[in-house]
């Protein structure tokens, strides 16, 4: 039973009694638990209590989720109380976001972890570059340099803008890379992209407002966008990317306004996790319909200076059409993610909110480091890497490929291979066999694979998908790899 009375919120105490029948053995590995409407019903408390409790006991490992199985208890038992009789002290984690629309795995807080086997493993994570190659040596002279010539100003509080030689720098980078002719007091920089997101949503989303997200997307942005209590809808791509005439159709099914929407998320130049470009004709109708919205379009270059294509198109932004355009870069795939340095270009009337926002929030981000990469970039060392990173994952990316079919033939279909660092791997040859049990019998053999299908909203793939990202793995070993991988599907659709 849960005590009203408790000063412990009602989601906490169910946690706490769950975990406490796994620990006594009460619940076993594999037993079930009851439906989240049932079990609201039996304790007589609002569904939400119980879908949030699951969801972070399922973060946990105590209970895990199976489409057609429901809700079963997990092989991971919860922390023992400790010596002196008091619970220990559960590990601090992000509290999923407030579910909508009735429990739907739109806010499932789903992201494999990486891989921690030791030696010779062969990891296929997604978004990972290639970081033994990166410059250590050359950046720590940046670093050197920008300490050296730090000052009172740059070691106090700085401008909540960030470095005026970053911006600068930023904005050259853009022009040559993006086509995007960006003015330095409208780019601002921030700690990582998802620092710039969060801050946009805060700024222009309200509890009655739409959010318009692509379908499949990344679960950190569901979750971002799911803090902002908006009402957030999946939109499908296609192989043009957003499938801008079925906004407002899908938006009034939601049974909201189209003239709510708010904000509409977008990764035009690597749709994530599929990899599909969006089109000139989807872009140009994406901007005529947020501007006749009046809605925001918020462009996430995750992969902006990675392409393999022989013709690139430009940033959304470089020509926003009357629209609003946010448009949102960082150098943790380029560079290294624990820099923890982002950027965004937005309108003007969004300049100064944002930045009070941002003041707010963090004050500022690190200076030394942003004066050392404005070095760095203007010295030409980023040019010198960008290219060498650029010729080293065009050969990881054609191993991949060739391996690809030459152990799974014309049965496998890849999407994705025309920029960023990873693809989109289906496997048509094995439609009965479930992901969870290739994922096992891969990692047996000492390869991680990621499957796909937690970032799909609606309609996740029938045929065994995974992202497989290559930039991290050296040619052979994406070879090993990808043999490995061949083996454990064999085994696990011959069961």
């Amino acid at each position: 039973m849960l005590d009203r009375d408790s000063t412990i919120p009602l989601q906490q105490q169910l946690c706490e009694q769950i975990s406490g029948s796994v620990r006594a053995g009460r619940l076993r590995p594999g037993d079930p638990v009851p439906p989240s409407r049932e079990l609201a019903h039996q304790l007589g408390v609002s569904r939400t209590v119980v879908t949030r409790a699951y969801e972070l006991l399922r973060a946990n490992g105590v209970l895990t989720s199976r489409r057609g199985s429901g809700t079963r208890v997990g092989g991971t038992l919860p922390e023992p109380a400790s010596p002196a009789g008091r619970p220990a002290r559960a590990p601090i984690r992000p509290e999923p976001p407030l579910p909508t629309d009735d429990g739907s795995p739109l806010w499932k807080p789903w992201e494999p972890a990486p891989m921690q086997q030791p030696g010779g493993a062969y990891d296929f994570r997604h978004g990972t570059p290639a970081l033994a190659s990166f410059p250590v040596t050359r950046w720590r002279q940046s670093l050197a340099e920008a300490l050296s010539r730090a000052d009172v100003a740059a070691l106090g509080y700085g401008p909540a803008e960030g470095s005026p030689a970053l911006r600068a720098q930023i904005t050259a980078l853009l022009r040559r890379s993006r086509a995007f002719d960006a003015a330095r007091e409208h780019t601002l920089v921030t700690s990582g992209a998802t620092q710039a997101m969060d801050i946009l949503v805060r700024l222009l989303v309200g509890p009655d407002d739409v959010v318009v997200i692509e379908d499949p997307s990344h679960t950190v942005l569901r979750q971002i966008f799911g803090y902002s209590r908006a009402a957030v809808v999946p939109v499908p791509v296609d192989a043009e990317g957003l499938r801008v005439d079925d906004i407002e159709r899908l938006v009034r099914a939601h049974g909201h306004d189209p003239a709510r929407v708010r904000l509409i998320y977008v990764t035009p130049s690597h749709q994530f996790p599929t990899g599909f470009i969006m089109s000139e004709r989807r872009r140009r109708a994406l901007l005529r319909w947020a501007r006749e919205q009046r809605a925001t379009v918020l462009e996430d270059d995750y992969h902006n200076e990675f392409t393999f294509a022989a013709e690139r198109l430009p940033a959304l932004a470089a020509d926003p059409q009357d629209a609003d355009v946010a448009y949102v870069g960082s150098f943790s795939k380029t560079l290294f993610p624990s820099l923890r340095i982002g950027y965004t270009v937005l309108p003007p009337h969004l300049v100064r909110p944002f930045l009070g926002i941002k003041w707010i929030t963090d004050r500022l981000t690190p200076t030394v480091p942003q004066e050392a990469l404005a070095e760095f970039i203007a010295s030409g060392a980023y040019a010198r890497h960008i290219g060498r990173m650029d010729r080293l994952y065009r050969q990881r990316r054609a191993r991949l490929l060739e391996a690809l079919y030459e152990h799974f033939g014309a049965g496998v279909r890849i999407s994705g291979a025309a920029a960023g660092l990873h693809v989109l791997v289906t496997l048509g040859g094995a439609p009965d066999t479930d992901e969870a049990q290739i994922v096992r019998a891969a990692a047996s053999r000492g390869v991680r694979v990621y499957p796909a299908s937690g970032y799909f909203v609606t309609g996740p793939p029938t045929e065994p998908t995974f992202l497989i990202g290559y930039a991290a793995l050296p040619t052979a070993r994406i070879s090993e790899g990808v043999a490995l991988l061949a083996a454990a599907v064999r085994e696990a659709t011959a069961r």
